[in-house]
């Protein structure tokens, strides 16, 4: 089934192109179903990049999903066009009084700031809150995790030594558990980051399941016992050229960055990516749709109740 998004997105061309089912307003508006209605929180500076990469991946699920853009009010961001914003963005205040199927909280490059010094990090709280109440489900990525679990829990963050950056082996460790349906006993995904949560903090939480995790980049894969929650500290939706840019443009700015690890043939530069993790992203995107959302949705979301639970999860 289709993502329903508007003709005039940047992202509906490069989908269309990769025919990944997108739909108009007009017609999806004659369909006699309920789209889930899902909210993707942007907080990366390449906003139609990440945009596009995760309406790839919602697109390719077996259901009808109406996506909501959100900004935030108190960050003026500097590499996406205020026109773009202004028509394809909207700011909490005005859905905060509103209720989704789904949140997608994004990473944003502000690793090396202390959580309560990031200039929106009130209203970032204020969008946990209301979606604890108000969103069956919350997926949050990289940065976006990590300050959830910050939030929601006291995990704290750690700098490590040098950035994780690269595809590395994941093992899933629950291989009963929804969220992990069909996946294999190992599988690639892309990190990049300079801090990470550390399993010991987080078995401090019993409301908290580790999924999967790498012997290289740590914990992936969280999930609260009730699947309203969902952390992933890696970047799953990264396009195949990703990691190229963002070294490129690491080198640039004079950081010390190596070569992303595990990502070229034979980890030659000169040769092409080998994009190994799709499978695996496009599965995790699915059952989060799947069982976290859908499932459990009330068909009127105007019934979901305040602190409301997955009792079947």
């Amino acid at each position: 089934m289709p993502v329903k998004i508007p003709a005039s997105l940047p992202a509906r061309a490069t989908l269309e192109s990769e025919n990944v089912f997108v739909m108009g307003e007009e017609r999806a508006s004659h369909q006699d179903i309920r789209p889930m209605r899902v909210a993707i929180l942007n907080l990366m500076p390449t906003k139609i990049a990440t945009e596009t990469q995760l309406l790839r991946l919602i697109g390719n699920t077996p259901l009808q999903v109406d996506v909501t853009l959100l900004r935030t009010s108190t960050h003026e961001t500097r590499n996406t066009s205020a026109e773009h914003l202004l028509k394809h963005y909207t700011s909490f205040d005005e859905v905060r009084g509103e209720k989704f199927d789904g949140l997608i909280i994004t990473g944003a490059p502000v690793e090396h700031m202390k959580f309560e010094d990031v200039d929106y990090w009130p209203e970032l709280v204020r969008i946990m809150d209301w979606a604890a109440t108000d969103v069956v489900s919350t997926f949050n990525i990289c940065w976006g995790a990590q300050a959830a679990l910050y939030h929601l829990y006291g995990i704290p963050k750690h700098a490590l030594p040098k950035k994780m950056f690269g595809v590395f082996e994941h093992r899933t460790l629950a291989p009963t558990e929804r969220l992990l349906r069909g996946f294999d006993d190992v599988f690639l995904a892309p990190h990049s980051r300079h801090t990470e949560v550390r399993r010991a903090d987080i078995e401090k939480a019993p409301d908290l399941n580790i999924l999967a995790e790498s012997d290289e980049a740590g914990v992936y894969l969280v999930s609260s016992r009730d699947g309203r929650h969902v952390f992933v500290t890696g970047h799953s939706e990264y396009d195949p050229l990703t990691l190229r840019d963002e070294h490129a443009r690491d080198a640039a700015r004079g950081l010390a960055i190596g070569m992303p690890r595990n990502y070229y043939r034979s980890d030659d530069p000169a040769q092409p990516p080998q994009v190994r993790w799709r499978g695996h992203a496009s599965l995790l995107y699915a059952n989060w749709l799947n069982y976290c959302v859908y499932q459990v949705t009330p068909f009127d979301l105007r019934t979901l109740p305040h602190g409301t639970v997955h009792t079947d999860f």
